[in-house]
């Protein structure tokens, strides 16, 4: 069988889009599976229904990566795209040709560099994971490439502006893709430590402020990656072989923090796709977080506890899917009252679509890590401002943070990682190292000792959770009933 190509498919007498020519207009940093499914995919819809006739140019941000396998496939690869819309299972299979090539700068840095001269060049998207962001003032302007991705970055565009020798207009868009907040502010923020750090002269930090236009963004969309149980069935209906195969869920959105001007400039609107322009990604980004990662938090731990263990099985549980939807709807969607309460409703259905999609399996033990941090940001805040609101606590938030205590109750460290058990079988918790050594120095305390611990500890939470009246109480009355009668049992009582 042979390998994706232009000409692979000219044998095979593809009829799909295809646009093997077009203008370099996009830079990215990342080469990986979820940028491929979700900025390259709609850029290749965009060419597609509007002929913006824009070429991705893939950057490896780190030694090892793709870029061999993507210059294989001369930047084609297929996306498979599953899941329901309005209960019934879609799926989209689509040849993506948006990128033209890739580039590894540790192999060839001027290749890269080359970039920067470019006159057609106009945007930079990234996705270097969370930890990509980050000053390390280890790294030189000297290097080839330099160490971090900020500090790659910088250098890049202090090439652009050398070659154009500052000229006005010949700026660039940074849509930071990573998964931090502010995630373009904070990018920002590092180019011009590297700015200071590298002594480069006061007109190219002019340069930076007046023509670069650093965006935040939110991105949203479970991406699956290659899928090795099925890659063979699919190649061989496909009739080539490509080793870049891509899967994830019908659903996304992104939300790009910038001007006005940006939603004309960039042709997403005009070709019907969900990537939304705004002045602020925060009230995006807040539904999303307190909602869909707000009951995923919640329910999680319960659910693994009470024997499951993906996602997908757990909404087929009757008394499950009952809790989650009383949850997200009586405690959840209350709160947020700046949205319009048709909107939450629309995307809550859509929520309950993505988590039953038939196509994933998504591990509760994957989604468990760092649950504490992620019921602080995701969970707490909603509690708070149900209490103020009707002098109650959420009934279905707290058990989900009793089931938190009860999943967290551990043995012993090995590694970075807490050991503990439900029934016979053995999990590991994995979290900061402060967390793990506290909850491993309270492992002898009864259950509802451990609460207590929990919730005075201060530094987890901001704060002392006990001064909000009632929380130890209702806490330590689910994991009485958790032992009592067991996890599944509070499902059903409070799903009904």
């Amino acid at each position: 069988m042979e390998r994706l190509s232009y000409k692979t498919l000219e044998k095979l007498g593809f009829e799909g889009y295809l646009m093997p020519e077009g203008t370099e207009r996009v830079l990215q940093f990342g080469e990986g599976n979820f940028l491929r499914a979700f900025v390259d995919y709609f850029i290749d819809l965009a060419n597609e229904r509007t002929g913006w006739g824009a070429k991705v140019v893939a950057v490896q941000p780190i030694a090892q990566g793709r870029c061999e396998d993507i210059n294989r496939q001369d930047g084609l690869y297929t996306v498979y795209l599953r899941g329901l819309e309005n209960g019934g299972q879609v799926i989209r299979k689509r040849v993506v040709s948006s990128i033209s090539r890739a580039l590894n700068p540790y192999e060839d840095y001027g290749a890269l560099l080359a970039c920067a001269a470019n006159p057609d060049l106009r945007y930079i998207v990234s996705n270097t994971t969370e930890a990509g962001i980050a000053f390390d003032e280890n790294s030189r302007f000297d290097e080839e490439p330099p160490g971090s991705f900020p500090a790659k970055l910088t250098r890049f565009l202090y090439e652009r502006y050398s070659c154009f020798k500052g000229e006005a207009g010949r700026g660039l868009v940074i849509l930071s893709c990573e998964l931090i907040d502010h995630n373009g502010d904070e990018l920002k923020r590092c180019v011009g430590q590297y700015t200071k750090l590298w002594k480069l002269e006061p007109e190219f930090a002019e340069w930076l402020d007046r023509e670069v236009i650093f965006c935040s963004t939110m991105v949203d969309r479970i991406v699956t990656g290659y899928p090795r149980a099925e890659a063979e069935a699919l190649n061989a209906q496909n009739g080539y072989e490509d080793l870049l195969l891509d899967t994830g869920e019908v659903f996304a959105i992104w939300v790009i923090e910038g001007p006005k001007e940006l939603e004309d400039e960039l042709p997403f609107k005009k070709a019907g796709l969900p990537v939304i322009v705004a002045e602020d990604c925060t009230p995006y980004k807040k539904r999303k977080v307190r909602m869909l990662n707000g009951v995923q938090t919640t329910m999680v731990l319960a659910s693994y506890l009470s024997g499951q263990d993906i996602v997908r099985k757990c909404m087929e549980d009757p008394a499950i899917y009952s809790f989650m939807e009383r949850c997200v709807y009586d405690e959840i969607i209350p709160v947020l009252t700046e949205y319009p309460k048709e909107e939450l409703e629309d995307y809550a259905a859509g929520l309950f679509d993505r988590l039953c999609n038939p196509f994933i399996d998504h591990s509760l033990l994957a989604i468990s890590l760092n649950t504490t941090s992620k019921w602080k940001a995701r969970v707490l805040p909603t509690v708070r401002e149900y209490q103020a609101a009707t002098g109650k606590l959420p009934p279905r938030l707290m058990a989900g943070f009793a089931a938190y205590v009860m999943f967290y109750r551990g043995e012993c460290l090995e590694g970075n990682a807490l050991v503990a058990h439900r029934g016979d079988t053995e999990y590991r918790i994995c979290d900061d190292m402060e967390v793990l050594r506290f909850f491993e120095a309270h492992k002898s305390d009864s259950l509802a000792e451990l609460a207590g611990a929990v919730c005075r500890n201060a530094g987890f939470w901001d704060g002392d959770l006990t001064e909000i009246p009632g929380f130890l109480e209702l806490v330590t009355e689910y994991l009485q009933l958790f032992e009592r009668e067991g996890v599944h049992r509070v499902f059903e009582l409070l799903g009904s």
